[in-house]
């Protein structure tokens, strides 16, 4: 019988930080997994190598679920990012080694294609109106079926949701970067943005926005009411998600779309905003929710209830966690939209992946396992650079939800 032989846990920066598992059985057979905690990385980087390799060594790399369940129950301090995104790293690399073991991708592993390709959507952004169409017309170009838009602020230095350059990145310095933030100014400002996009481009493509949990739900629920008539395809994180009930008054002003999730790690996170429909789409992602096995609870749940998917998946996960969402992305029949930023060239130097982009939609070839590759002698040229997200406080001086 093949064993677990060796786990090694790999922190480098090739463009961001990133926090790889490498997993290697008996047989040689190695399996990759994402362990990226924007922020918090050298935290899931301990956890891994201080508290869950010396568990891996000779177990059974067939046996998943119960590798999972494991780690899971038998740790007892239960859930919360850093346990999540480490036992994620550990389930993602244990499906790589089964779909390599078995010659085949892992979405056949799955229950094969539900779909032909996966719907992404680009992240237009700019400093002002101006910018932002610009931006929103090169993304058209591009062919992209679904844009979100952004845009600063006017008075508003560092407002979220604006590239610089042609990376968005906030993570920005290494130690947090205090920015200003008025929600009045935001509610009065971003529904004329948004309506300048849809009177220049028209409705021919999906216009997303994240409103990044910085609104209560009276102030969701007016802003969500002001746009309705530009048929958001979802307005995001609309406020804090962890009071569930929150959503319930949002959902009684408005029929916008709601999206939320992507700071949530648990099946358990996500149940009432699941089974009262108080959300449209969940955004839970494999690196953060436990991993394929765990993210495909979150999501069959969802589909009873006509709740589809909307994986966050920004540049802060890596592309084997992007690879590993276009795996489930392609099989579960409640697919919605999946997030994309395409990596920087380091990172790519660092990372081999046979995801690819065309005309808005992502796929990837048939190699078995995941279809990723990691360097590790390119890695070694970046060593980690702490880096953290800004952090928002009120006119007033008082911290603000970022």
């Amino acid at each position: 019988m093949s064993t677990i032989e060796r786990a090694e846990v790999f922190v480098a920066s090739p463009g961001r930080n990133f926090v790889t598992l490498r997993i290697t059985t008996s047989d040689g057979v190695t399996g990759l997994g994402d362990a990226t905690l924007n922020g918090r990385e050298l935290a899931v980087a301990s956890y891994l190598r201080d508290h869950v390799v010396p568990l891996l060594i000779g177990r059974d790399p067939a046996r998943i679920e119960d590798i999972w369940q494991f780690l899971y129950r038998g740790a007892y301090w239960r859930r919360g990012p850093v346990t999540m995104t480490a036992i994620a790293a550990v389930d993602v690399a244990l499906w790589d080694i089964k779909g390599r073991v078995a010659g085949l991708p892992v979405y056949q592993l799955l229950g094969g294609r539900s779909r032909d390709a996966v719907m992404v959507y680009a992240h237009a952004s700019g400093t002002d109106v101006p910018s932002l169409l610009d931006d929103v017309a090169k993304f058209r170009d591009l062919g992209y079926q679904a844009i979100r838009a952004q845009t600063g602020v006017p008075g508003l230095g560092g407002s979220y949701g604006v590239r610089k350059g042609e990376v968005y990145e906030p993570a920005n310095s290494n130690l947090p970067d205090e920015q200003p933030w008025s929600t009045e100014a935001y509610l009065d400002f971003a529904p004329t943005y948004l309506r300048a996009v849809r009177e220049k481009f028209g409705s021919a493509f999906h216009l997303l926005h994240d409103v990044h949990h910085r609104l209560t739900p009276i102030e969701a629920a007016r802003f969500g009411k002001s746009v309705e008539d530009l048929r958001l395809f979802w307005m995001e994180d609309p406020t804090p998600a962890e009071n569930q009930e929150a959503f319930r008054l949002i959902r009684q002003h408005t029929t916008t779309p709601i999206a939320t999730g992507e700071i949530l790690n648990s099946i358990w996170d996500v149940k009432d905003l699941i089974t009262e429909q108080l959300i449209d789409y969940v955004r839970t992602t494999v690196v953060h929710a436990g991993g394929i096995t765990h993210l495909r609870r979150i999501f069959d749940l969802a589909a009873l209830y006509q709740v589809r998917t909307g994986s966050h998946g920004a540049t802060d996960l890596s592309p084997i966690s992007l690879a590993a969402a276009v795996h489930v992305d392609l099989t579960v029949p409640n697919f919605g939209i999946q997030e994309y930023m395409p990596h920087v060239e380091q990172t790519m130097q660092v990372f081999r992946t046979n995801v690819t982009l065309e005309n808005g939609m992502l796929d990837l070839s048939d190699e078995p396992g995941l279809g990723v590759e990691y360097d590790e002698k390119a890695a070694e040229r970046y060593p980690y650079d702490p880096k953290y997200l800004p952090v928002a406080r009120r006119l007033d001086g008082s911290v603000h939800d970022w």
